[in-house]
């Protein structure tokens, strides 16, 4: 092409069905409309989300699925892709204080977004020593976050010897780092003095659907990508699948809601649409599956896909949860927008979840204080005003087997409630209503295939991030995106799997110049690494 000259108009180059509008499916759908294919997203709730998911409540509408923005980098590179900002599109603060951590002696830990404010932090709660532990730990895990990024998270396919390739010249210090001979909990009782810092630490697994004691020491790498800066959206986090699905719709994609998909139609050994649960059909060239992969192989999208992704056992789900979305006054312990307040035993709060298969009698409780800042202002409602407040138990997914009895039900919620009671934090109304609790049965209805586990397989094992199904599936024309394909759970790594997705239906649908395409539309890699702006 002559110097000047500009590239042709890029044509339509097939029809595209999303079952699903997570953000998996929301990312694929942006940049594969943006490519200019055609584009139809088919959701069976209401609205954009998924499990980013919001509920309403007295004091407003609540956040009841994710409520940590993190790797905004991963989002950065996706909005230059097509054209836009995201500073510019979706609002956001940077957290001073990443988390706040609350033991039942009544000790207090913040970690900031500043790491010499967290180290003098560490050193007046435990020690010098300590301070000088937690900062040779952040360290280790930020050197195994920068390693394993590019090998493994942004992988088309990574397997265990790309990642040693890759990593070789490192490979003596990096096995120091890893600890692959231990768990997390392992790893950490060797890193810190402290039992409370290894416990603080501990909870990282929790964040993939995790034990502790059962999750590989290669975990610690997630407090590296917290570490490196938390967000708050403005106006919640169900603006970020809002926004997505108005630059889709913007490039011509089409949504239809309340639209379940029933079948993944097969013909001539490939994937060629979909039959929605109305019994209307829809014909496609590619189809993106953003649900649990194990509803593919459990077989309920039809038989003919069942061979697509890998069922799950139960015992190889990762955990599921109690959420309690509710409008409180809170007094007592100040809550930041993230505050933890941990169990007294951890261990056995994980053996009741592993060994017994049911929520602890003394659980870890998550809060998240949704009308809090960034800046974690003290009145952030005037005096007096109810909160909108997020309550999170971890639990077994079983939620297959059916609801917790009134027993259990009973069981639970005291024990929740008693945590933040006992550690002195004073709630009006002192226990929620039940009607704002979500238990596994309920995510196992909205979220079919895993019998209610938040996180698709459980991280357990060396080998656990490479189990899990990349984007194309063993069905030719069947693609997978979302939290429980590669590279794993969590809003940035759903992004990247709705990347990948993308790119490899780009790919197989065919391009006559991808690399033109890429350089005139900030296209989509069809490489390992991650597009447009490597930041």
């Amino acid at each position: 092409m002559p110097d000047g000259a500009s590239a042709p108009p890029l044509r339509p180059r097939g029809r595209v069905a999303v079952v699903g509008a997570g953000i998996g499916g929301l990312v694929a759908a942006l940049e594969l409309a943006h490519q200019g294919l055609d584009v139809r997203v088919f959701e069976a709730a209401s609205g954009p989300g998924g499990k980013m998911r919001a509920v309403p409540s007295d004091a407003g509408e609540i956040d009841a699925g994710p409520t940590v923005f993190t790797q905004p980098q991963v989002f950065e590179a996706l909005f230059d892709a097509v054209g836009e900002s995201l500073d510019a599109v979706l609002p956001t603060e940077t957290a001073e204080v990443l988390a706040r951590h609350v033991w039942p002696d009544g000790a207090r830990l913040d970690l900031f977004a500043d790491a010499a404010r967290s180290e003098a932090a560490v050193e007046a709660f435990a020690g010098p020593a300590e301070a000088a532990r937690f900062a040779a730990f952040a360290q280790r895990c930020r050197r195994l976050y920068r390693a394993f990024e590019g090998p493994m998270m942004e992988a088309e396919a990574p397997s265990a010897l790309s990642i040693a390739a890759a990593v070789a010249p490192r490979a003596l210090s990096l096995t120091r780092d890893m600890a692959p001979w231990t768990s997390l909990w392992g790893a950490l009782g060797g890193a810190f003095g402290d039992a409370r810092l290894r416990q603080l630490f501990a909870r990282y697994a929790t964040y993939v659907g995790g034990s502790p004691m059962r999750s590989p020491a290669l975990l610690m790498l997630i407090a590296w990508s917290e570490a490196a800066g938390v967000r708050k959206v403005r106006g919640g986090m169900r603006r970020l699948a809002g926004a997505l699905a108005t630059l889709a719709e913007a490039r011509g994609a089409a949504f239809r809601y309340d639209a379940p998909a029933a079948r993944i139609l097969v013909e001539g050994g490939r994937a060629s649409g979909l039959q929605l649960a109305s019994g209307e059909r829809i014909a496609a060239d590619a189809v993106v599956f953003n649900g649990d992969p194990a509803a593919l192989g459990g077989g309920l999208l039809g038989t003919e896909a069942s061979g697509a992704a890998p069922g799950l056992r139960r015992r190889d789900r990762s955990l599921s949860a109690w959420v309690w979305h509710f409008a409180g006054q809170p007094s007592g312990v100040p809550l930041s927008h993230h505050t933890v307040f941990f169990s007294d035993d951890y261990a056995a709060e994980f053996a009741s979840l592993d060994r017994d298969r049911r929520p602890p009698g003394d659980p870890t409780i998550y809060v998240c204080a949704q009308d809090r800042s960034a800046a974690d202002r003290a009145q952030p409602c005037g005096p007096g005003a109810p909160e909108r407040l997020l309550m999170i138990l971890n639990a077994p997914a079983d939620g297959d087997l059916g609801p917790p009895s009134p027993q259990e039900m009973e069981r639970c919620t005291s024990a929740a409630f008693e945590r933040l009671r006992a550690s002195g934090l004073t709630l009006s109304p002192p226990r929620a209503d039940p009607t704002t609790l979500t238990t596994p049965d309920r995510f196992a209805t909205l979220f079919p295939g895993a019998g209610g586990a938040i996180y698709g397989a459980s991280p357990h094992g060396m080998t656990a991030s490479l189990r899990r199904p990349t984007a194309r599936s063993a069905l030719p024309g069947l693609y997978l995106a979302g939290g429980g394909c590669h590279p794993g759970p969590g809003v940035p790594m759903a992004a990247r799997s709705g990347r990948r997705a993308a790119a490899a239906i780009w790919a197989d649908l065919g391009s006559t110049s991808p690399s033109r395409r890429a350089a005139t539309r900030g296209g989509i890699s069809t490489g390992s690494a991650t597009t447009a702006s490597a930041r």
